[in-house]
């Protein structure tokens, strides 16, 4: 009796371990092949184990089993090991200067791409190292010459230093080129320049549109935005301060004439010129016929007088003009058609260094 209960506990005893062994997951075929002989070998020995606990000895029943009840064999499958997540790469939103509608916080250049009357346009903005986010910005927007030509290294490129040093932000917007033109492109500044008038490119549109995407990506005051180019960027210049006054406060040209038409002269704008009296593109007759007519819509009250003058270079200024506005025109003898105070470029005749533009041109438009 003592024998038959003995076996009954035994076998009760290995039930739950082959029940353990069967009801164990497994995560590849080769384990389940692996698990298969431990188990087999397993159920081998318990039966093993009845047998002999039927035909054992009373004395010698606890040993066998305690043979006979090891433990099973643990299979070790191999684990899957799961792939490391790799961080996204870089989106077209996330690198500087693709998306316009980002916000810039941090000096440096950005430069963007928008659809205007479905043509591709092109524009730079330089962020000041002193730029300050929570005090909003002067603006200057900087128009290049023919052919994206920036007439000297510390001519028109000078202007991202004073950018730095005085605190405005700077927009260099870039013209429009005709197809199979290369790089050269040109303004449609009204009676000039090139395939940008002939084909009637909205240049004025163009601008100000970056000049609203520049309102969305920085701080801008905009009560003192301003424009200034060189050679026909100087004349789009001055088709800017004709068309869009209440947008512009001041303008400054070097090298380019108004020959942006007739102009409504709702609201006064300040004009600085900049004109080589041997400009062999743009004669100096010009540079005075512009300077005449925006005295005129300023309604300037008095002649012009000399406000400057020194060897190789003077300006002369309308003051008294309506809204505390100036039309100031500086000559110099020599420079050809160049940036005042530039250096001198190889095939070109050698700027002028009586007078520095760079330096000139900002001090004047932020006093307006």
């Amino acid at each position: 009796m003592n024998i038959q209960r003995f076996v009954l506990t035994a076998a009760l005893a290995a039930l739950p371990l082959l029940a353990t062994t069967m009801a164990k997951p497994v995560e590849a075929a080769e384990a389940q092949a692996t698990a298969k002989k431990p188990v087999a070998k397993a159920t081998a020995k318990t039966g093993a184990a009845k047998n002999a606990t039927k035909n054992a000895p009373k004395n010698t029943t606890k040993k066998a089993v305690k043979k006979t009840t090891k433990k099973p064999v643990k299979t070790t499958a191999k684990k899957r090991v799961a792939p490391k997540a790799r961080a996204p790469g870089p989106t077209a939103a996330a690198r500087p200067g693709l998306d316009v509608n980002r916000r810039l916080t941090k000096a440096g250049d950005y430069r963007f791409s928008i659809q205007h009357e479905g043509v591709t346009r092109n524009y730079r903005i330089h962020v000041p190292a002193r730029y300050d986010s929570a005090e909003p910005a002067p603006l200057l927007v900087a128009l290049h010459g023919g052919g994206l030509d920036r007439l000297g290294d510390n001519g028109f490129e000078g202007l991202t230093r004073q950018s730095d040093y005085h605190g405005f932000v700077a927009v260099f917007p870039e013209s429009w080129a005709a197809p199979g033109a290369g790089r050269r492109g040109g303004w449609n500044a009204g009676e000039c320049c090139g395939d940008a008038r002939q084909r009637g490119v909205n240049d004025v549109g163009f601008i100000q549109q970056v000049v609203t995407h520049a309102f969305r990506q920085v701080s801008i005051d905009r009560e003192r935005i301003y424009a200034a180019g060189v050679s026909d960027g100087g004349m789009m210049a001055y088709r800017l301060a004709c068309e869009l006054p209440h947008l512009f406060r001041g303008v400054a040209s070097v090298g380019g004439a108004d020959v942006s038409g007739k102009c409504a002269g709702d609201k006064p704008v300040s004009v600085l010129h900049f004109h080589a009296r041997n400009d062999p593109r743009v004669p100096l007759g010009s540079a005075r016929a512009t300077a005449v007519k925006w005295a005129r819509l300023n309604d300037c009250s008095e002649a012009p007088r000399r406000v400057l003058e020194k060897d190789g270079a003077y300006c002369e200024a309308y003051s008294y003009c309506r809204g505390q506005t100036e039309v100031r025109m500086c000559v110099t003898e020599t420079g050809g058609h160049s940036w005042p105070g530039a250096k001198a470029r190889a095939g070109a005749p050698a700027p002028s260094q009586a007078i520095s533009a760079t330096d000139a041109m900002w001090g004047f438009l932020i006093s307006h």
